[in-house]
């Protein structure tokens, strides 16, 4: 059964004992960010986290953690708890071929309940805002869906865009967010300002859990993350329509807010402890005027933690990463098998693929890299055999280091665009990338040693299954 909402999740993840709820009372900084810090550092089978006493703030419910574990991501898409991370992987794929599945748009939406506008709107009264790390420059809100449209073609609803981008609260009435240029939202606003505009946008908190998987999901400039929503549930996404804007938002939000994107403003925002693992400094950053925020009674705050990975944001970009990049790879090269792009959002790539020929391995690496999401992200990529299964990190480093020869299978291209917020660019934004060839050599690639490899012997896959099985019933 598809969720349409964060608190019929959580509902769920409260029976799934993958719910901790904090009663005892807490401070909003640094105990939030500091549990949700924690979360990452116990195990695969983290709880979500739930606030509802915290000093200095009156009602605050505050959700986090919420897909930061193998356990509530397998449960965000109606899979048992223990299902493994590659069948999670390979199921995200199954579904992918069911897109597009169309919306649903609804009425009476929970978050018309309640509305601010013009003079009476203040988001500190509304949401309960903390930092996230203590060199944040201020309050984040940095696990919305945010929903543009393209100025130039505004009815085309693939190319609405519903993205995840950092968004600072900088007043009352005003946020800065930043956006990457590889991203949907940063083409909308250049169209924008190319036409003397501001850009129309909505900010989403508080959504259901598909719709948050999708959201920071690196799909085609004109596939509607609604559509891909509702291949991933299974059942059409419920939307709703924005009173101001007009846009597509999703039904079951917490808050919606409602404003633009100034046209040719910009204000400093930053620095953020980012998804890297390293604060990302200060940078000036475009700017949103809110016009209108509606919410649902004593709405749940989600907020999410990130710094050194695993953190929750690993968990939710992990497999949403790893299934587009694996289908644009064979829609070219459909010996691709498998990939990998679990590690800081796709900036470390692992990929195995049967070969063709000689020096085939190389050209799938370089086409990784120019993926729409490789182009801003993909800095490094290995390269295995068919054989060799890219989640077992012990067989990618078997492969690394029985079948590398640096002087031959290492490639490195300079001044290639990556995202601003690498830690490694010397200069923001432009890196070398690096393709390291770990496969077998083919014909007429004809060298090394390769002749005789050892492989698992036959009964091996059943003696798999008895163990765990044995395992199973101790």
């Amino acid at each position: 059964m598809p969720y349409d909402d964060l608190r019929s999740f959580l509902d769920t993840l409260d029976k799934e004992n993958q719910l901790l709820r904090i009663t005892e009372q807490v401070l909003p900084e640094p105990d939030l960010a500091a549990a949700a810090n924690a979360a990452g550092r116990i195990g695969e089978g983290a709880p979500a986290l739930y606030f509802d006493n915290v000093k200095g703030f009156t009602d605050a419910r505050i959700a986090m953690n919420v897909h930061g574990s193998w356990r509530n991501h397998a449960l965000a898409l109606g899979l048992p708890p223990d299902t493994s991370v590659r069948e999670q992987v390979e199921e995200f794929a199954r579904r992918w071929d069911a897109f597009p599945v169309a919306p649903e748009r609804r009425e009476d939406a929970p978050w018309r309940e309640n509305t601010q506008q013009g003079a009476d709107i203040d988001l500190f009264k509304v949401l309960p805002l903390f930092r996230l790390n203590d060199g944040d420059g201020g309050f984040y809100l940095d696990k919305a869906a945010v929903v543009s449209r393209d100025p130039r073609d505004p009815d085309h609803f693939g190319k609405q865009n519903v993205g995840t981008y950092r968004i600072e609260v900088i007043g009352r009435d005003r946020l800065a967010f930043q956006p990457v240029p590889m991203h949907d939202v940063a083409q909308h606003l250049h169209a924008a300002e190319e036409f003397g505009e501001d850009l129309p946008i909505a900010i989403t908190l508080g959504n259901d859990p598909v719709v948050t998987i999708v959201a920071g999901m690196p799909m085609g400039y004109d596939q509607s993350e609604y559509e891909m929503a509702g291949a991933l549930r299974g059942a059409p996404a419920p939307i709703a329509t924005a009173p101001l804007t007009g846009f597509d938002v999703p039904w079951g939000s917490e808050v919606v807010i409602e404003g633009v994107v100034e046209s040719r403003k910009r204000q400093i925002e930053g620095p953020f402890g980012e998804f890297t693992g390293h604060y990302s400094g200060g940078r000036r950053m475009p700017t949103i005027r809110i016009d209108r925020i509606s919410y649902r009674t004593n709405p749940v705050f989600e907020s999410l933690y990130l710094g050194m990975p695993w953190t929750e944001v690993d968990y939710l970009v992990g497999p949403n990463t790893c299934v587009p990049l694996l289908k644009q790879l064979r829609a070219e090269f459909p010996e691709v098998q498998a990939v990998n792009a679990m590690y800081t959002h796709g900036l470390a790539v692992i990929v195995s693929t049967k070969k063709r020929y000689g020096g085939f391995a190389k050209a799938v690496g370089m086409r990784a890299m120019t993926t729409p999401h490789g182009l801003g992200y993909v800095t490094q990529v290995i390269v295995v055999d068919e054989d060799v299964d890219p989640f077992d990190l012990p067989q990618v480093m078997w492969a690394m280091s029985a079948k590398v020869n640096p002087q031959d299978d290492v490639v490195i291209v300079p001044n290639l665009s990556v995202m601003a917020l690498a830690p490694a660019a010397n200069t923001p934004g432009i890196t070398s990338k690096m393709i390291i060839d770990a496969t077998t050599p083919v014909a007429p690639d004809n060298r090394g040693h390769f002749d005789t490899p050892v492989r698992d012997l036959p009964e091996t896959p059943e003696w798999t299954d008895r163990l765990r099985a044995l395992i199973a019933a101790r």
